[in-house]
């Protein structure tokens, strides 16, 4: 699938810069990327534009009336298995058509007139396996490289500098049937780099991989948002890798999108709210509650969290109590995890 990519666009030239020396000597370890993949100055805005984008499968529907930007930085596409994440990374990539909607607008392209011109700045890490095992990583880079029209000492010089930033050493030079879980992953990560992207679209990248293996992975694209100012796309189902990596998160529940936010804010969120409990009358809490103006929402059995607004006093909560005729038997300050808004979020959406 990924060298579909490499297909789609290799008609068109492809921005190189090198420092005049080759990078690929035998044994080579340096992870640096001082060329192609340097800080990129004066960045635009939103990279890409959809508009009530529809996507089905038969009869079912895989996105519905998806709008939404995706701008520099590194985004986490946050949503359960089966909530259309991939659907949309490959209606990004034209392998698939809306049936409604469209991408607007793509690196300042308009679509779908530029499209194959736009896509050309899209790198594609998918989750299923792509590599060849009969060939070794450097071979199937520079084909990889190849196919985005690079002649062979240009596909040679950029296999290596990508394959030294992940990190290969010299099994490179292995058959990639010999390669780990962890190494072929490397491998998947590296060919999205191939033809210096703008925009890397990674669909769930620590797949199999062990503590170390994730770390690394995590590392490596973390480095690439923040240090070379990359534009990530990370779709996952895993919690701990948006909040690790990634600086907004957009979560997507059956097709729909359900919450676009910065992860600050959306932990932000719980300041100043409290899990309560009270003894009894838990209905003239609740009125008592909304008669003083503050927002609650149910949590585990009888157990409410209470957002007090700026300069309430927490005594203010156990005053509502005593006037409802009961008591307080439990209040905690609520400290909320990016996976506690998830759920919350697709719970609401029942």
């Amino acid at each position: 699938m990924a060298c579909a990519v490499a297909r789609a666009t290799a008609r068109l030239p492809r921005r190189l810069w090198y420092d005049g020396q080759a990078r690929h000597a035998r044994g080579a370890n340096d992870v640096s990327l001082t060329n192609s993949l340097g800080r990129r100055d004066n960045l635009p805005m939103p990279l890409i534009h959809l508009e009530h984008v529809s996507v089905s499968y038969g009869k079912r529907k895989a996105l519905r009336d998806f709008t939404c930007d995706i701008e520099h930085g590194a985004v986490g596409l946050l949503g359960l298995n089966g909530a259309g994440k991939s659907t949309l990374l490959k209606t990004l990539l034209g392998f698939l058509r809306a049936d409604r909607g469209s991408v607007v607008e793509m690196f300042g392209m308009r679509m779908p007139r530029y499209a194959l011109k736009a896509r050309q700045h899209l790198g594609y890490m998918p989750e299923r396996d792509i590599v060849s095992p009969k060939v070794s990583a450097v071979a199937f880079l520079c084909y990889c490289g190849s196919l985005y029209g690079m002649g062979r000492v240009d596909a040679m010089e950029r296999a290596h500098e990508v394959l030294n930033y992940v990190r290969m050493g010299s099994k490179r030079y292995q058959k990639m049937e010999t390669y780990s879980t962890g190494l072929r992953q490397r491998v998947k990560f590296a060919q999205a780099l191939i033809h210096d992207p703008k925009l890397l679209l990674l669909d769930e990248p620590t797949s199999g991989l062990d503590p170390d293996g994730r770390t690394e992975m995590l590392r490596l694209i973390r480095e690439l948002a923040v240090e070379r100012q990359v534009a990530i796309l990370l779709s996952t189902h895993l919690l701990p890798d948006v909040d690790a990596v990634c600086d907004r998160v957009v979560m997507v529940h059956e097709g729909e999108l359900v919450r676009d936010s910065s992860i600050q804010d959306l932990k932000s969120e719980t300041e100043g709210a409290y899990e309560v409990e009270v003894t009894c009358r838990h209905e003239a809490f609740r009125a008592g509650l909304e008669d003083a103006g503050y927002a609650y929402e149910e949590m585990r059995g009888d157990a409410l969290m209470v957002q007090l607004t700026d300069g309430a006093s927490e005594q203010t909560v156990f005053e509502i109590a005593r006037a409802a005729g009961t008591h307080v038997r439990h209040f905690q300050a609520v400290r909320q995890s990016l996976e506690d808004v998830f759920l919350r979020t697709i719970g609401s959406k029942g």
